[in-house]
C-alpha cells in the first residue's frame, strides 16, 4: 500500500487534467488549508484556555475576597470563567454601590447566564468552517470525478480505442478530485467534533462555576451583612 501511494505521481494527475476538475482540486485545496488554519488555531485557543481555567480556579478558592479575586481577574483573560466572574461581579458591585447590599439575586443569576452563553459563543467561533467543509468537500469532489469521468469518456470516444492503458489515466485523474476531497473532509469532521466535546466540556465548568460563584457571593455577603447588625 506504501509502493502505490508512493508511485502515484499526484502532479502529473493535476498537470494531466481538464480546466474544471483543475478547478474543483483548487477550491478542495483552498478549503483543506482553511480548516487546518481553524484546527490549529482552536486547537492552541482551547489549550491556552484550558490552563488559565485551572490557574483561574485555583486563585479564587484561594482569596478570601471577591475584590481580591477581582485584582488577579485580569491576568487571566484567556479563562473562559474569569469572564464570567467578571461579569457576576459587576452586577453584584453595581447592587452594593446603589443599595450596599445585594437586593437582587436572580440578576446575578441572569447576568451569569449570559456571561456563560457569550463566552460558549467565542468557542463555537470558526467552528462552522470545519462543519461547512467536512459537509461539503466530499460533493465537490465527487463533482469533479463526475466531470473527469465524463471528459474521459468523450476522449475515449473520439479515439475509438477501448483498451485500459487509454481510459485508466482519465479514471485515475477524475478519482484523485475524490481523495481530495475526502482528504479536506476527513480531518475537518474529527476535529469538529473533537472540538465541539471540548466545547460543551467548557460549557460544565462554566455551569459549574457559575453555582461556586453564587454560593461564596452568598455566604461572604451574608457575613458581612451579620458583621453589620452585630456592630
Amino acid at each position: 500500500m506504501a509502493l502505490l501511494i508512493l508511485q502515484v505521481n499526484f502532479w502529473e494527475l493535476v498537470k494531466s487534467s481538464e480546466p474544471i476538475p483543475i478547478a474543483v482540486m483548487a477550491v478542495l485545496a483552498v478549503a483543506s488549508l482553511l480548516s487546518w488554519s481553524v484546527i490549529f488555531t482552536k486547537w492552541s485557543f482551547f489549550r491556552r484556555a484550558r490552563m488559565a481555567n485551572r490557574s483561574f480556579l485555583r486563585v479564587f478558592r484561594k482569596a478570601g475576597r471577591m475584590d481580591a479575586v477581582a485584582a488577579q481577574s485580569q491576568q487571566y483573560v484567556s479563562a473562559p470563567v474569569s469572564a464570567v466572574f467578571d461579569f457576576g461581579y459587576s452586577e453584584i458591585s453595581r447592587q452594593i454601590a446603589a443599595r450596599g447590599t445585594i437586593t437582587n439575586p436572580v440578576a446575578v443569576e441572569r447576568t451569569l447566564q449570559l456571561a456563560i452563553s457569550e463566552e460558549i459563543a467565542k468557542l463555537e467561533r470558526n467552528l462552522n468552517i470545519l462543519a461547512t467543509v467536512a459537509t461539503v468537500s466530499p460533493f465537490i469532489g465527487l463533482l469533479g470525478t463526475v466531470f473527469g469521468i465524463i471528459e474521459a469518456f468523450q476522449a475515449l470516444g473520439l479515439t475509438g480505442s477501448t483498451s485500459m492503458r487509454t481510459v485508466a489515466p482519465g479514471i485515475a485523474n477524475a478519482l484523485f478530485a475524490t481523495a481530495l476531497g475526502l482528504f479536506a473532509a476527513i480531518p475537518a469532521a474529527i476535529f469538529y467534533n473533537y472540538f465541539g466535546h471540548m466545547v460543551k466540556e467548557f460549557g460544565a465548568r462554566m455551569e459549574d462555576f457559575s453555582l461556586e460563584f453564587l454560593n461564596t457571593t452568598e455566604r461572604t455577603y451574608e457575613e458581612a451583612r451579620k458583621e453589620t447588625r452585630t456592630l
